[in-house]
């Protein structure tokens, strides 16, 4: 019998163990996916939980209910894959493999930041763990007056669009309880606008100007100065700050580093855009947040870029020339605050439009617009990832009338 092994039990690796296991014949290939828990965290809902508006249980789920019949579920922590000999070893044991997939995600590396670990998760926070999205609630409860600063540390980071989201939603949330005279919000970047795209970049920012909240584009983070509550940049510019909310430095699982499976020490692995394949090793995929493709680390490509990567894998193993038909599509809810939200649609080639999303059963909503429906198609998509996606199952017609109904409200 012929071995599948996934790599993370997250999104990415969820949807592809369920999708492969409906096409592999189940006497040629068994299917194993690893990861080190039994939790699967809602990663889009964590953006809630410091403005109230999610609770931490109702982004948590167990991952062995969304891993299908057939599936070997093993709960461990991966410490090495060896390419050459095709084995991926864990603290317990070691599995073979004749085809791998990577899909163990990114995770937040604060200490890589000189003195941003002085004040972690006391003074400096984050909204991208739960740990810190929970902390950060707190914070936020407390902080009536001030200077509030998200800073992006680095390029390239999960979810693009969520600071964009922070920012909007903390000016709704200090708006709500009557105190965002008295608080300055300031969104600082590496980038030279608030987003990679140039026509949704103009668009976000000049709605952030609207809002009131400043922008610092073109800042490159040197380091964080937690004794008199400082940034300072590789030039020496230096912005002052009273809570300072953080995106650090994005890094890779430290097995791929050490095992020599990512490209260098930040611990991505080199992915051919349009296939999905290791660039530099056989029978292996990689999908989701820890691959090089020019494209946003989001949830969305994770769901298309799978397709493509599922349809070549099938390919592959039938002995078919692989087709490099991803063309890097991803498409993003932006929450703007007061009930609103935008939605963007794009590619490697085109740029975020106006105009229509058709989404089937729910749509359409509005591309670079600013409407309660994109907020409703923004909330109901937790239960469309719970219920539909991570499964790959259809959605009973019933649920799909009712999530459209509630959408056009």
């Amino acid at each position: 019998m012929k071995k599948l092994v996934i790599l993370g039990a997250g999104c990415a690796g969820t949807m592809v163990a369920n999708n492969l296991r409906k096409k592999l014949d189940r006497e040629e290939w068994s299917i194993t996916i690893i990861d080190k828990d039994d939790r699967h965290i809602y990663q889009p809902g964590l953006i809630f939980i410091p403005f109230g508006m999610y609770k931490p249980e109702e982004i948590i789920r167990t991952r062995s209910e969304f891993i299908g019949k057939g599936i070997n579920f093993v709960i461990d922590e991966i410490v090495g894959v060896d390419t050459e000999t095709q084995v991926v070893e864990t603290t317990a044991g070691k599995y073979e493999y004749d085809k791998v997939i990577v899909c163990s995600g990114v995770g937040l590396a604060p200490e890589e930041v000189p003195g941003m670990m002085d004040g972690w998760h006391t003074k400096i926070f984050d909204f991208y763990t739960l740990e810190g999205a929970t902390k950060l609630e707190k914070a936020l409860r407390s902080f009536k007056s001030g200077k509030m600063v998200l800073d992006i540390a680095e390029f390239p980071y999960k979810c693009p669009v969520a600071p964009l989201e922070f920012v909007y939603l903390a000016d709704w949330y200090f708006t709500e309880r009557g105190v965002r005279d008295d608080i300055e919000i300031q969104f600082v970047t590496p980038m030279t606008g608030a987003f990679t795209k140039p026509k949704a970049s103009a668009y976000f920012t000049k709605m952030m100007h609207e809002k009131n909240i400043k922008v610092t584009a073109d800042f490159i983070l040197a380091e964080v100065d937690c004794n008199d509550n400082k940034l300072i940049s590789a030039a020496g510019d230096e912005i002052e700050w009273d809570l300072l909310v953080s995106i650090p430095p994005n890094v890779g699982a430290r097995y791929l580093v050490n095992s020599g499976v990512a490209m260098d020490e930040v611990g991505y692995v080199k992915t051919n855009n349009h296939t999905l394949q290791a660039e530099h090793h056989k029978n292996m995929y990689v999908l989701g947040d820890n691959t090089t493709i020019p494209t946003s680390k989001a949830g969305s490509v994770a769901h298309f870029s799978a397709e493509i990567m599922i349809e070549n894998f099938m390919r592959e193993i039938n002995d078919e020339p692989v087709r490099p038909d991803y063309d890097g599509h991803s498409n993003c809810f932006i929450e703007t605050g007061f009930g609103k939200a935008s939605l963007i649609d794009f590619n490697y080639e085109y740029e975020p439009l106006p105009g229509k999303f058709p989404l089937p059963g729910l749509g359409p909503f509005t591309l670079l617009g600013d409407t309660k429906a994109n907020h409703w198609g923004k909330m109901m998509f937790k239960w469309v990832y719970w219920n539909k996606l991570l499964t790959g199952e259809e959605l009973p017609l019933e649920a799909q009338m009712s999530l459209a109904g509630k959408v056009q409200e």
